[in-house]
């Protein structure tokens, strides 16, 4: 007999309580005020010993994601094992549920369900602010999908400081069926810095700061005074290049919601709730009105990834 040990990790989306952009850095990269929450909106990554790195994905939002080293996990496996000086000898399988090109950090999710994966399944007990260093080189995002929970994060995000949470907050997510690249919104933006005769680098525009009114929310577990302070400085722009948006918006708080934001930088929707009676109501009246693709139901914060072993046994 043979037995074959893989491990599963569940790698939740964020969702941008606050997202203020400033001015382009020499770098390329904006500075951010962002206050990250992860939600119970997941994807399940399961990687099992191999004898080369190999992806597959499957699952709802399969569509789209690649298949190969240029996917964000692949990466993660490669760069974990050449810290390490092993072979990257690694099946990853993505089960895909988070939006693709939504603003959610799916990319981000999988890669430190990667990360967090292949460190249990190569028993390499590294701690997490080592791992952090690896996720801060995958991608922004990287590091809060690794941490979970609430946390403010500056620079480009990446660096982040954990914030308290009062209460468990209840969101639906409508998929807008299409997706919006980053880096054009982010280039519009700009764009329209630019046209305007507006400052847009870094040394024109003060660093956004962290909102002090809605991390007391949050602490509180306030969900009026939460719901109030949303604010995503990319949603006027996304929905002018998308202005089918503004109807999802409109018909999610048109069915009760207590706010409507852009997820990042697009094109998934979030919508803050009183409860999960109100969020089927919500999530219904969204999916009959025609305006989003898919809406699913959710609840934040959780945990960062966690791995569970699972062994396999079959005949030699």
């Amino acid at each position: 007999m043979s037995h074959v040990r893989s491990i599963a990790v569940r790698a939740p989306a964020k969702v941008n309580l606050q997202l203020g952009v400033g001015g382009r850095r020499d770098d390329g990269y904006h500075e951010l005020a962002s206050i990250f929450l992860a939600v119970s909106l997941c994807d399940r990554i399961t990687l099992t010993a191999a004898d080369e790195l190999r992806v597959t994905v499957g699952g709802p939002g399969a569509v789209g994601v690649p298949a190969d080293g240029s996917n964000i996990a692949a990466r993660a496996v490669e760069l974990l094992a050449k810290k390490c000086g092993l072979h990257p000898g690694v099946r990853v399988h993505i089960d895909k549920h988070i939006p693709v090109q939504g603003g959610m950090a799916g990319g981000s999710a999988d890669a430190a369900g990667a990360l967090v994966g292949c460190d249990a399944l190569w028993k390499l007990g590294l701690g997490r602010p080592e791992l952090m260093a690896l996720a801060a080189e995958l991608g922004s995002d990287v590091p809060f999908s690794l941490q979970g929970g609430a946390a403010f994060g500056s620079g480009r995000g990446e660096r982040l400081t954990v914030l308290p949470v009062g209460a468990t907050t209840h969101w639906v997510f409508a998929t807008a069926g299409f997706g919006l690249s980053t880096p054009a919104v982010f280039a519009e933006q700009e764009r329209r810095r630019r046209s305007a005769g507006r400052p847009w680098t870094a040394r024109g525009i003060p660093s956004p700061r962290m909102s002090r009114k809605l991390v007391d929310a949050l602490a509180a577990g306030d969900t009026g005074a939460l719901a109030d302070a949303l604010h995503n400085d990319l949603e006027p722009v996304a929905t002018s290049m998308r202005p089918d948006l503004t109807a999802t918006l409109r018909t999610g708080t048109d069915a009760g919601a207590l706010a409507g934001i852009l997820c990042g930088s697009g094109a998934t929707v979030g919508f803050l709730v009183s409860d999960g009676h109100r969020a089927r109501t919500v999530a219904e009246e969204l999916l009959s009105s025609g305006t989003c693709a898919s809406a699913h139901i959710a609840c934040g914060p959780v945990p960062g990834p966690e791995p569970e072993e699972i062994i396999t046994t079959g005949e030699n």
